[in-house]
């Protein structure tokens, strides 16, 4: 099987740098659980906003996925920490699932551990894409 490419925009790679670099500057706002995040940054391919596949999961993407655990259909949009809310479907960044999800494509199966154990979903759909709608600077 070859190895699957995780694709992350030049304008989203500097931000989450910006955004891991300030957390880990404050000795409070450290977390483990971050380390899913910092290693995709770590082995990302970054692209031109232009370049990205429609169907990869952006920041500001807003996916159909199906968890396997559940068997639960949600619709969720992958945001800033500040502009989440998980009651409106806005799930940030930094959170497990946020962080695992970024630079997916649809069909892809994804897995991460959380504090309750192993989690597995299915992107089913990418919606919408803010660089397929050629909204570059969301």
């Amino acid at each position: 099987m070859p190895e699957r490419i995780v694709y992350i925009t030049d304008y989203d790679y500097k931000r989450l740098g910006l955004l891991l670099e300030s957390m880990n500057s404050v000795p409070q706002n450290r977390r483990n659980d971050l380390s899913c995040l910092e290693n995709e940054l770590e082995s990302c391919r970054v692209v031109a906003p232009n370049e990205i596949p429609a169907n990869v999961v952006t920041l500001n993407s807003r996916i159909r996925y199906f968890n396997l655990n559940s068997k639960e259909e949600r619709i969720v949009t992958l945001v800033f920490p500040s502009n989440a809310d998980l009651s409106k479907g806005r799930v940030s960044i930094i959170s497990p699932l946020g962080a695992a999800i970024l630079g997916y494509a649809e069909g892809d199966v994804v897995v991460w551990k959380t504090f309750s154990g192993r989690k597995t979903i299915r992107i089913e759909e990418v919606i919408y894409q803010p660089e397929a709608a050629g909204d570059f600077h969301l």
